[in-house]
């Protein structure tokens, strides 16, 4: 099915950008998203915003950057097995996790307790419509609609948005209450792959556990323990090589599940995908359950653990403070940012600065304050 799909989103057909701009005539219309993307300062911060572990902790475990390109990465092999559009997928797995605050999901909870207004998706979504300012004609990258359309349902559909959100839909109507185009589906869906495989690595990596202690996960165990028996080589390339194994058995299972329902649904175009009222791409669900389980031995096991939980009270007093301290002295802000509380109230304009921090900066600014 690598041949062109008629489900795939076409460029061609794109219903296009919020403000009207000459075409590229090098690149099509997501293929210049995701260039616009690559380009942006928000992107750049990724390097150094954790994922799990804080940045200077290692040198080898993976960013938000790095989980990025992971993404991009399955995203594009799925959809060019299916016939779909890779350079919109690319562009939705390059983006998704643009709006994350420092610290990872410690930050964002910490950001959450003096904001309550903060969410991720919603931020990725304000970075690429406001916060980029780049351009002389307009704020934001001025995405074409289906890449925002997937940042917007990142997580299906979302007839009740964030402020953010709902405020860039009264212009650009992104039909909130459907699902998106199956390039979408598949960067979300790809996105769980590279998260739960790349966290067992860095735990591993990081001393959190041993391969003896995930030998009973479903699909992780057994293809560990099958490496044990095959190879008697270093711990580090057993790791990998089930690893990797791993990661095809799903994007394997998520294709032909997927496959399966676009043949029983017989779609015929992106509409009918959107139009659909349920999700096209899918696992099966035996792997469903065996993702089920292995993000919840990682909770148990590796975002609970002590060493994750020192780095979390860290980064939980870090960001409380800075938005303390920002909201009762907006003075010290930087001059452009002075000017945007003035104009957007100070609780949102500190709560987008820190957001847009990345760990070492957020550390460097507490430290400041904390000499203070």
């Amino acid at each position: 099915m690598s041949a062109k799909s008629s489900i795939a989103c076409d460029p061609k057909k794109s219903r296009g950008r919020l403000y009207q701009e000459e075409s590229a005539y090098e690149r099509d219309a997501f293929q210049r998203d995701r260039d616009r993307i690559i380009h942006s300062t928000a992107f750049r911060r990724l390097e150094y915003k954790t994922q799990v572990f804080v940045n200077h902790e290692g040198d080898h475990y993976r960013t938000r950057l790095t989980h990025s390109l992971e993404v991009s990465q399955i995203a594009r092999s799925v959809c060019k097995s299916l016939g779909l559009n890779q350079e919109l997928a690319e562009a939705i797995a390059l983006a998704h996790d643009l709006g994350h605050t420092p610290f990872g999901h410690a930050g964002e909870d910490a950001l959450k307790r003096v904001y309550a207004d903060f969410d991720h998706n919603a931020q990725t979504l304000k970075i690429l419509t406001k916060l980029e300012e780049k351009y002389a004609d307009f704020d934001g990258l001025n995405l074409s609609w289906e890449t925002l359309e997937g940042i917007a349902k990142h997580n299906g559909p979302n007839p009740n948005p964030p402020k953010d959100i709902a405020e860039f839909n009264k212009k650009f109507d992104l039909e909130l209450d459907k699902y998106p185009s199956l390039e979408a589906q598949i960067a979300s869906l790809s996105d769980d792959i590279a998260y739960v495989n790349h966290d067992i690595d860095d735990g591993l990596r990081a001393g959190l556990f041993a391969v003896e202690d995930i030998l009973d996960l479903p699909l992780v165990g057994g293809t560990f323990a099958e490496m044990l028996s095959k190879y008697k080589v270093e711990t580090p390339r057993i790791i990998h090589e089930s690893l990797r194994r791993v990661i095809s058995a799903m994007v394997k299972d998520l294709l032909e599940t997927t496959a399966a329902g676009i043949e029983q649904n017989a779609v015929k175009s992106p509409d009918d995908v959107r139009n659909l009222g349920a999700p096209l791409a899918k696992f099966s669900d035996e792997m469903t359950e065996n993702i089920k389980a292995t993000k919840a031995w990682l909770m148990d096991n590796m975002y609970r653990h002590k060493t994750v939980n020192k780095m979390t009270d860290t980064a939980v007093k870090t960001v409380v403070e800075l938005f303390t301290f920002f909201k009762s002295h907006p003075k010290k802000l930087p001059a452009e940012w002075q000017k945007k509380a003035a104009q957007n109230g100070v609780d949102e304009v500190v709560a987008d600065y820190i957001a847009g921090m990345t760990d070492r900066f957020a550390i460097e600014e507490y430290g400041k304050i904390a000499r203070k």
